[in-house]
């Protein structure tokens, strides 16, 4: 493998020196950016989380933006590497960066000035830093209208449930992408205690007493609607009182990308809805 990788970074250096035109993008939110400056005719891969437009899908995936091979990203012959903060595993992403490949670490937000560093630093990136400057810039302007509106509704709790395991909810503390996005469309976190994501006790559960349970919707997967709304501790809730369920797609709701003021939007009017 060591002597592949070598090879594939000894062709990579090969390229000639110019704006890249063989972009490798990991992270959802990543791909989002470049499709939303124009670029997306610069990508010749993706990370299995880009699944939105559509049309990004029938590129080449390279694995999950967790879990990836320096050999299969390289294998694409790339003149440059977007990567989302987090991407992994350390060692793959340490032998990509010693790669002759530029890589570019996109850094990860869960506020308005989050999404509009990432545009800046992709269009940089890209070497269209006035198209990225025109995004950022209208990006910027939803963001605040869409936030000011959901600021004029009442404030849900809500309790964001990435999964069930053995009857445990799994859910969002304080800076998660989660938390971020109930903030902006207006709501609470109804969790508080702890940062990240942590399973909770059935006494936690009642204590958070939330109005709305948040949820991703999972495409093709079982609905865990019903299975979270009997569990006996949720049935304690108001929201398990209202059947007030809300479940929307992840990259959409968490994404923190080009698509983050409507999404806000939805997840405020959809709160407004489940809570009364």
């Amino acid at each position: 493998m060591i002597r592949a990788l070598a090879a594939l970074a000894l062709a990579a250096a090969a390229l000639p020196a110019q704006a890249a035109d063989r972009v490798v993008s990991l992270g959802g939110a990543v791909t989002e950016i470049v499709v939303a400056l124009g670029e997306a005719d610069r990508l010749v891969a993706r990370d299995t989380t880009s699944s939105w437009p559509e049309a990004v899908t029938a590129l080449p995936d390279v694995g999950y933006v967790r879990r990836l091979s320096a050999e299969g990203v390289l294998s694409v012959a790339p003149d440059l590497i977007l990567a989302e903060e987090g991407a992994g595993p350390p060692e793959a992403v340490d032998l990509l960066k010693s790669a002759a490949v530029p890589f570019v670490e996109v850094p990860d937000g869960y506020d308005r000035d989050a999404v509009i560093a990432k545009i800046e630093v992709v269009a940089k990136a890209l070497g269209v830093p006035e198209k990225g400057a025109a995004l950022a810039a209208d990006v910027g302007r939803a963001l605040d209208d869409a936030a000011a509106q959901a600021a004029d509704g009442p404030a849900r709790r809500v309790l964001f449930v990435l999964s069930v395991q053995g009857g445990r909810l799994l859910a969002s503390g304080r800076d998660t992408a989660a938390d971020g996005i109930i903030r902006l469309a207006g709501g609470v976190n109804a969790i508080e205690d702890f940062e990240g994501y942590k399973p909770l006790t059935d006494e936690a559960v009642t204590r958070a007493a939330p109005d709305v349970i948040l949820m991703m919707a999972r495409e093709g997967a079982e609905d865990l609607a019903p299975e979270v709304l009997a569990l006996p501790a949720v049935r304690t809730t108001p929201a398990a009182a209202s059947g007030a369920l809300v479940s929307m797609d992840g990259l959409y709701l968490l994404g923190f990308g080009p698509r983050t003021a409507q999404a806000v939007r939805d997840l405020s009017d959809a709160l407004d809805r489940a809570g009364s």
